[in-house]
């Protein structure tokens, strides 16, 4: 069965970004590198799954933009709970494109697997993605992330990374927060400056 390469957007998507609801592969991810994402009949080492958690029936998510004058994303887009999420839940995946050519210009550039021959994979939802690409850093908005950035396989066997929730609670309204490490905020220049025009975004380690 194809995959599926579009679906229409939620309110908010920005126009010059394509609403996808699965990975897409970019021509630079190698056939056998694809194998061991999609766990194709090969034999190479792969990383763990995580546990199967409870995910959350949709809509868990929406985007929303960002009023508050003490934010540091204000004027950006953020990403909020539309529904009450409970600890240690799939959220969603974070969709885009997966590659393994380098991308030091997105901002949305998510590290993914890096094989035993040291090729480097990467999710990159800079022009495609989904909900998932508008999540802001917690530094300057809440003392601590509560959510958090984590390896999963599907029920068919596809290496994704998915944002879960963290340890508390995530109230309905709520602000989703990561932290996108010290790597995303030291090859930055300007250090008053706080992600892209949509949104700030995670970056590969």
């Amino acid at each position: 069965m194809p995959r599926k390469t579009g679906s229409r957007h939620p309110p908010h998507w920005p126009e010059n970004v394509r609403y996808i609801t699965e990975p897409q592969y970019h021509a630079s991810v190698p056939q056998q590198i694809r194998d061991i994402i999609l766990q194709l009949h090969t034999t190479s080492p792969t990383p763990p799954a995580t546990t199967a958690l409870p995910a959350v029936a949709k809509p868990a998510v929406i985007i929303q933009l960002i009023s508050d004058p003490s934010h540091p994303a204000r004027g950006q887009n953020g990403l909020f709970a539309a529904k009450k999420i409970p600890p240690r839940t799939l959220i969603l995946d974070y969709i885009g494109e997966t590659h393994c050519d380098d991308r030091p210009h997105s901002d949305y550039d998510l590290s993914l697997y890096r094989s035993p021959d040291h090729i480097s994979v990467g999710v990159d939802a800079q022009h495609a993605g989904n909900e998932a690409r508008f999540i802001n850093d917690y530094r300057g908005v809440k003392a601590r992330p509560n959510a958090v950035f984590q390896e999963r396989r599907t029920d068919h066997g596809e290496l994704r990374m998915s944002v879960w929730s963290g340890s508390e609670t995530i109230k309905k309204g709520e602000e989703l927060l990561v932290s996108y490490g010290k790597s995303w905020w030291r090859s930055r220049q300007d250090p008053n400056a706080y992600g892209t025009p949509d949104s700030a975004g995670p970056v590969v380690a």
